[in-house]
Order: structure tokens, then sequence, then C-alpha cells
């Protein structure tokens, strides 16, 4: 049991790749160079990628209408900038790429999202902690800094679809207390403490056998679980895959389905205001939400706000957001929701 006790305090302390730290309207690619010819070539590419991330697809689907959005990818353009990446690979060597990172209109991307027709992973993303065990004949180990080009590999692919995520980063005495027998059996229940502002849980167990290593997964949040394994000579190609599969999943899960153009109207009572303070706060969260486009006031009584609010998608949507985001509760009797201290 203390072991148990110091896993779920372990989640406090992280270190994280937080996809939406540079905006999910930004999008990356590398560039040989800094020129006006180089960066409207790849001015598509980056848009691409921004719809990658806007919809969760690893690929999107081909045709004429994409082929029109991307040649004119220049006029949402907002504004642009470059960065130097140096990557370890696995021989010790350092890559070095230089990166066009391209931010687009908002409004512009939310219309073409739509008009493609193309599902909306919600912009409300937790990140998904991930414990790596590895056993590569020395034992069990959590996160070996032998392998630290391969959780950069995961963190840069977790970025690159739009997917946060956290790696546990732990002092070499907590190390030593976190119950690696647990870890590799799989059992993520233990490490989702009730109310962590968490997306889930993922761990990997890794075993080279031979040539080859064999990850398993085993992915729980609060609404879903699953598990898959990946295979590769490289320990980095094995875990990219697995990344592409974690987001494939958690993106299906949140994602609002393809939808044209609409607008579904809505009123919301929130009770548990104590002051200006707890309403600028709920009114800055529903102003926030990707869902929200307008949001009014319908009525006010003491401690309690009914909101009028425009959506983008239908209601039962925002009802799963509200539910997983930590800041409102279902009421128990008259309003809809109050405000979660």
């Amino acid at each position: 049991m203390p072991k148990l006790l110091l896993l779920l305090l372990c989640l406090v302390l992280l270190a994280g790749h937080d996809a939406a730290a540079e905006g999910l309207y930004a999008g990356e690619v590398v560039v040989s160079g800094q020129g006006v010819a180089e960066r409207s070539r790849a001015l598509p590419a980056a848009l691409i990628h921004v719809l990658q991330k806007q919809t969760g697809q690893r690929e999107l689907p081909p045709g004429p209408a994409l082929d029109e959005v991307l040649a004119d990818a220049g006029r949402i353009l907002v504004s642009f900038h470059y960065r130097a990446r140096e990557r370890a690979r696995p021989d010790g060597s350092v890559n070095e790429q230089l990166w066009l990172v391209a931010e687009f209109l908002p409004a512009a991307v939310d219309r073409i999202v739509r008009a493609l027709e193309l599902p909306r992973w919600r912009h409300e993303r937790r990140p998904v902690t991930l414990w790596v065990v590895v056993d590569d004949g020395r034992g069990r180990r959590l996160l070996p800094e032998e392998y630290t080009y391969a959780w950069d590999a995961m963190g840069d692919v977790a970025a690159s679809r739009g997917l946060p995520i956290a790696f546990p980063e732990l002092s070499e005495e907590l190390k030593d207390a976190v119950d690696l027998q647990l870890l590799w059996g799989g059992f993520t229940e233990q490490l989702l403490a009730p109310g962590a502002d968490t997306g889930g849980v993922v761990i990997v167990a890794a075993r080279r056998e031979g040539p080859d290593w064999t990850l398993r997964w085993t992915y729980t949040a609060f609404d879903d679980s699953a598990g898959w394994r990946t295979h590769d000579p490289e320990l980095s190609f094995a875990l990219v895959e697995g990344v592409h599969a974690l987001a494939d999943r958690v993106a299906a899960h949140q994602s609002i389905e393809a939808l044209s153009e609409g607008a579904w109207p809505l009123e919301l009572a929130v009770s548990g205001f104590r002051d200006a303070g707890d309403y600028a706060r709920i009114l800055a969260y529903l102003e926030g939400l990707s869902l929200v486009d307008a949001v009014r006031i319908v009525a006010a009584a003491p401690g309690e706000v009914r909101f009028g609010l425009v959506l983008n998608a239908p209601p039962d949507y925002l009802k799963a957001s509200l539910d997983s985001g930590g800041v409102l509760v279902k009421a128990l009797s008259g309003s809809d929701y109050r405000l979660l201290r």
C-alpha cells in the first residue's frame, strides 16, 4: 500500500509535452531555408499539419476541395517564425533541422474544417501521462536516461498530432519507491486519482526480445480504456507507432462528428457563485470552450446565473465537455450545473 500511495503522489511531478503550447492553429514543417519561395512552398504542408491537429486525423482525405484550400494557405496566414531543433540519435549523434512555424487565422481554419465536413477534435485536451518501463536485459527500469532520444521522439510525435502528454519526473528516491511490478502488469487504475487533471494514463511495458522490441500498451481514462501492442527492431519506432495509436484513440473518443455549418441555441443555469470573481471565472470558461460561439446573460439571481449560449455543435457534445472539464459539476437540484470548488 505505501508504494501505491507513492505512485499516486508521483503524479504531481510531471514533465509535459503540451500540444496546445504552440497553439492548435500553428503548423510546423521542416524547411531548407528562410527564403520567400521556400516558405511559400511549405505553407500548404503547414496548413495540413494544423488540420491534422484540429481533426485528429493522421491522414486527410484527398480531393479537389482540399487542394483548393491548400492553394490559398498564404491568404489565411497570420504570422510565422523559424525554429532550429536538435535531436539526439540512437548512435549519439545530433540531428539538426530548421522548422517553419506558421500560425493561421483560427476562424478561417474552423470554416475549412466544417466546409470539408471533417470531424472536430475538441480543443479542451488534458495531458495523458505516460509511464514507460523498459526491460532490455538489465532489469526493469522506469524511463532509463540512455533512451532519452526515444522519449523525445514520443513527445515530438504527440505534439505533431495535437495530443498533450506528460512523463513522470521523479527523484531517484521516488523511482526506487515505485512498484515496477505493478506498472509492468498494467495496473493503470492505481494511477488515476479521482478528480485528477488528466486525460488518462498509459503504461508501456517495453521488452527486448532478440533483435526486436515488443511493447505492450495499456491505456485507461475515466471514460475509456484500451490495449494494443507495437513491434520494431528500433525502440523509438515502436514507441512512435504506439503514440500514433494513442492519438487515434483519444481523438476518436473526444471528437465531434463531421457536421456542416449550424448553430444550436441553449440555456444553461449555473449556481454556486460567491462573488464577481466566480462570475468572471465561469464566463471566461464558457467563452473559451471551442463548442461555444456566443454567451449572454438571460437572467440572474443571488448565487445563480442563467446563460444563453450559441453552440456550433449539438448540445450533447457540450454536456460531455462540461462533465469532463473540472470546472462545473451536475447540480443535484434546481440549476443545471454548480461551480466546482
